[in-house]
């Protein structure tokens, strides 16, 4: 018999539930079928197309029992080469979006499981809330469910604590409660990709202090629960003027939104943390769950500068300059930086150790890598576009001006390239400037520089697991295996 495996009509079916997502100031009916969302939902609903392909099913998925498969995502290593097992899946899902879509499925899933691993964390605060958050997983991972989450607060005034804004019901926080379970109000941050997820899962990576405990929680929701409403930002795909024109942007713009809970009632099973200030920070930390989500996003960023190492050279080739020195040096930097990063993941696996029976990664090596990249994503895409020139803005308009049997030629005679034709040329610029300088792109920059936090957040996290003590011991060790050593005087004859 074989094993049932879900696949991209089961994921379509599955967001139509109701939800109430909102772009231009008015509600949507379908996001599969909107112009602002839908080549973007397709495209996350072909992911799970890749995995139920007969050729693709043992790479893709594991066994979960019951004669069904989830993706690799769902897995809790055991191993080191189980690890290198799933990460190899996983890089074969970004490569099929270049490293563009963000939160894809497998990004929360990654959370959710290192969170998982550490249930004895959960139990310290309660066994229900332990219990929860064991069933959770398991009902996501037997669902293969698409997550998103919310874990971070809207700015507002970010000279105040969360618990003293101005703002009536601005933060999600717990307004009312019974034997059923809490009830919700306020806003949380970034919904990325929520329009196409099944579920959302709400929690706080900020900091917290006591006397905030209604907002110290973290659950699980449908996106279809009633009361939630999702706030888009500005559709990148609805204006893409074509594929041709906008390749990346018109089909990978996974959105953004502000996520507004409007007396969402959250039953106790989907609870996990509650009014407990100091255990929102511990299932981050004291779990596994922040190295797998920030492992998770190596592995794919590790894809999307493999991607932009390759429009690089496409780009010299194109313009004629790939035999230039000075293009040619440029190429190797841009090299060098894409294979650190895919040094950097390689060893932060090699380095890693045993926690709660499974395999994790090194948590110092993910956190340095963290930092390294937000710094080196926009060197990247700054080295590109220096690379290109006036290239990528001398371009036609749009498709439609090969439509033009009075400009078409012109076209022809202006966009020449030793290696391609003229319209191949026009072709893969559009690509590069989409990759590079479009407004899409100039998001994804914002995304990969903030995406795990201000600088200073991520720098602190290299602080706190730094193996200092291994660093320090050498240089105390130095200073004393000797002393100042006195020189005699010397007596007067």
């Amino acid at each position: 018999m074989t094993a049932k495996v879900k696949n991209g009509a089961q994921h379509l079916q599955s967001i139509k539930d109701g939800r109430r997502v909102f772009v231009d100031g008015a509600l949507v009916a379908d996001v599969a079928t909107h112009p602002a969302y839908r080549n973007s939902v397709h495209s996350s609903a072909s992911l799970y197309d890749f995995q139920a392909r007969p050729e693709n099913v043992e790479m893709m998925t594991f066994d979960i029992g019951g004669g069904r498969r989830a993706n690799r995502a769902w897995q809790m290593p055991r191993t080191y080469a189980e690890m290198v097992e799933r990460r190899k899946a996983l890089t074969t899902w970004s490569e099929l979006h270049c490293g563009f879509m963000g939160r894809s499925p497998d990004h929360v899933a990654s959370a959710l499981i290192g969170q998982a691993m550490g249930l004895s964390v959960f139990r310290k605060h309660g066994e229900k809330r332990a219990k929860a958050m064991n069933d959770y997983y398991h009902y996501a991972r037997e669902n293969d469910l698409f997550l998103t989450y919310v874990i971070i607060n809207p700015q507002a005034d970010r000279s105040k604590d969360w618990g003293e804004q101005a703002g009536e019901d601005l933060v999600a926080a717990i307004v009312d409660e019974d034997s059923e379970g809490i009830t919700l109000r306020g806003a949380k941050m970034l919904g990325t990709s929520s329009v196409m997820a099944n579920e959302v899962f709400v929690a706080n990576l900020q900091p917290l202090k006591p006397g905030e405990e209604k907002l110290a929680f973290s659950c699980a929701v449908p996106m279809g629960a009633k009361g939630l409403k999702v706030l888009s930002r500005k559709s990148f795909e609805q204006h893409a003027v074509s594929r041709f024109d906008n390749p990346l942007s018109s089909q990978f713009d996974e959105n953004d939104a502000v996520i507004y809970f409007d007396d969402v009632k959250v039953p106790w099973e989907r609870v996990f943390v509650y009014k407990d200030t100091d255990m929102c920070r511990a299932q981050f930390h004291d779990t596994a769950g922040h190295i797998m989500q920030n492992y998770q996003a190596q592995i794919r960023l590790a894809v999307k500068l493999r991607f932009l190492v390759g429009v690089a050279r496409r780009l010299a080739e194109t313009i004629g300059t790939v035999n230039m020195p000075p293009v040619r040096e440029k190429l190797g930097w841009l090299a060098a930086k894409s294979g650190m990063v895919e040094a950097m993941m390689l060893g932060l696996e090699a380095g890693g150790s045993m926690f709660e029976g499974y395999y994790i990664p090194s948590r110092h090596l993910v956190y340095t890598a963290q930092v390294i990249t937000q710094e080196l994503y926009p060197q990247f895409v700054q080295a590109i576009r220096e690379l290109a020139g006036g290239a990528l803005i001398m371009l036609p308009s749009s498709q439609a001006d090969y439509d033009n049997p009075e400009i078409a030629p012109i076209i022809a005679k202006t966009q020449l390239s030793p290696v391609m034709s003229s319209e191949d040329r026009v072709k893969f610029l559009k690509l590069a400037w989409d990759a590079v300088g479009s407004e899409f792109a100039s998001r994804h920059v914002q995304y990969e520089m903030f995406y795990a936090g201000a600088q200073f957040v991520t720098n602190s996290h290299s602080f706190r697991t730094y193996d200092w003590k291994s660093a320090t011991g050498m240089t105390d060790a130095t200073l004393g295996a000797y002393e100042r050593q006195s020189k005699p005087m010397n007596k007067a004859a």
